[in-house]
């Protein structure tokens, strides 16, 4: 990494450059480290601690070849090769099958505890509608983020913590570098490389509430924004998902951390007002099944008056099963929650667990060939896939990627000093204005809008009224004030959450049908078969384009 002070800030230069350090931007500075190129990873919080996996993980999702059945890289395929994602065969085999077993030896052998059995196996259980049992136990969950953190340090690579991305820098159409300013000292920096990779997560998990109305207790990282559709959307790169990629879980009622992959898996029964264990009407593996039906049909019996309440039932589940749950798989996902079960008498044993339906999610990602590059050239992505595993893994493959065209480039693109200015000029203007408007009134208002028109039901009427009032918000934007560098971050975040929702409200309105994701439209109650397809949205001067399938270019 070459560093310099100029009118551009502190100018860095590498080879390539991670925007984001959680698991997905982890697995891309390793991957392209291995490569042999110099390699940046940047954060706008500490790479021992940022992203989701920094507040603990309780499975990693690893197909072994050891079963006999369903536990190979074709059983992987044909899970997720659906026409809706634009995962193909070759992404899913070389970007996340490929990595995954090496990867998760390599956790182990950093200190990762994994469980294991009599013949020294993993221990691995099955969930959310995949036919094999795929998910590995994580006996110390809380410390997982710092066990990987250490593992990037010690690969000599080179770190940037708590500098916040605002924009990603291009030449002649090519990614070059990116801008952002450090959030503790306000140091404003500029990065200059040969290939980006946008690693900064799938979700924007403060788009609504859950029954906490605590947008930072949630049930993803709550720093999360979708900064990287945002960022990738903004330079000219297709972004995708969108319309599909609207996720909610259910959560311990009145606790913002679900542990649900653990709950159904262990053999749960969920059980409405009535006590019926309903499941079985909205998916052939009951508990066990897609998550999304499990939000439906918890919702669709709360509609019919079967509930609230609801409940987990797991006291037939055997003894040594529910204490592992209880006391190792769920406080390393949220190292609360013996707390919280401490102080509410939680007990999965002997009592049944009252849930609820969570917030509901918003977010997508930048859209990407089979070698994980964006429609705008030199962009690479990395958050492509679900879990733990599919984030480390697919950004250790676009990692991987980026690193091999950077290798094969002679110089770095130009940058371009007044459009960097003008960047610096507005990351700041919370800073110096002298608006009325904090960035919780500005969010806050946003999850009022999207709780109200974007829910689990909503109409074509309801989601024109959204955006009319999500624009209009944003509109308000220059009326931000920030009185210290931490509530500028929070502006800035807040900026993202609406951009993102907008782009929700606006690719679901392209959708005119049902039954594909969590939500279900009442204008289009069905499904429409020339709608199984992903939907990629690119910005124009007039607005975003619509691609149906594949974008220009990828």
């Amino acid at each position: 990494m070459n560093t310099s002070q100029s009118t551009l800030g502190t100018l860095i230069e590498t080879d390539v450059l991670v925007i984001g350090s959680g698991a997905s931007g982890c697995g891309a500075a390793l991957g392209a480290q291995a490569q042999g190129q110099r390699v940046l990873i940047m954060d706008k919080g500490k790479l021992e601690s940022s992203g989701c996996l920094g507040g603990g993980n309780d499975h990693y999702m690893a197909i072994l070849e050891e079963d006999s059945e369903f536990d190979g890289a074709d059983d992987l395929i044909k899970f997720y090769a659906k026409p809706l994602n634009g995962w193909t065969p070759t992404m899913l085999r070389e970007g996340w099958f490929a990595h995954m077993k090496p990867l998760l030896l390599m956790l182990e052998k950093a200190g990762v505890q994994f469980g294991k059995d009599a013949q020294n196996r993993f221990v691995r259980t099955q969930g959310f509608g995949q036919p094999g049992k795929w998910w590995c136990h994580i006996a110390n969950g809380m410390i997982i983020k710092r066990v990987l953190g250490r593992v990037v340090r010690e690969h000599a690579i080179d770190v940037l913590d708590h500098v916040m991305a605002v924009k990603i820098l291009t030449d002649g159409g090519k990614a070059c570098g990116a801008v952002g300013w450090n959030v503790l000292t306000g140091e404003f920096c500029t990065i200059r490389a040969k290939t980006v990779v946008s690693a900064q997560g799938r979700s924007a998990t403060r788009g609504t509430n859950n029954s906490t109305h605590n947008p930072f207790n949630v049930w993803m990282y709550p720093y999360n924004t979708s900064a990287g559709v945002v960022l990738g959307y903004e330079a000219g790169a297709a972004v995708t998902e969108l319309d599909t990629y609207q996720r909610a879980t259910m959560l311990p009622k009145g606790y913002g951390c679900p542990g649900m992959n653990g709950i159904n898996s262990s053999g749960a029964h969920e059980l409405n007002a009535m006590g019926e264990r309903f499941m079985g009407k909205y998916d052939r593996m009951w508990e066990n099944g897609v998550r999304n039906n499990q939000i439906q049909g918890t919702f669709t019996e709360q509609m019919e008056g079967s509930g609230p309440p609801f409940y987990m039932d797991m006291r037939h589940v055997p003894e040594e099963v529910v204490k592992e749950l209880q006391y190792i798989l769920m406080p390393g996902d949220k190292a609360t929650f013996g707390d919280w079960a401490e102080c509410t008498g939680t007990d999965f044993q002997h009592k049944m667990l009252e849930v609820e339906i969570g917030e509901l999610i918003f977010g997508g990602t930048v859209a990407v060939n089979d070698h994980f590059e964006t429609s705008l050239p030199n962009l690479f992505c990395g958050s492509i896939f679900l879990y733990c595993s599919g984030a480390l893994c697919g950004g250790y493959e676009a990692g991987r990627q980026a690193a091999m065209r950077a290798a094969g480039m002679d110089s770095m693109g130009q940058i371009d000093a007044d459009s960097i200015a003008a960047a610096r000029t507005a990351a700041f203007a919370p800073l110096n204005s002298k608006g009325d408007i904090s960035w919780q009134e500005l969010e806050g208002t946003a999850r009022n809008v999207m709780n109200y028109y974007m829910g689990f039901r909503r109409s074509m009427a309801g989601m024109e009224r959204a955006l009319e009032k999500i624009r209009f918000l944003s509109a308000q934007a220059s009326r931000l004030h920030a009185g210290d560098l931490r509530e500028l971050m929070r502006c800035r975040e807040a900026q993202d959450v609406l951009n993102v929702c907008e782009l929700a409200i606006l690719a679901t309105m392209q959708r005119k049908e049902s039954g594909r994701c969590v939500y279900r439209l009442t204008d289009y109650p069905e499904l429409n078969p020339d709608m199984a397809k992903p939907l990629l949205l690119r910005k124009s001067a007039d607005g975003p384009e619509y691609f149906w399938g594949k974008a220009p270019l990828l």
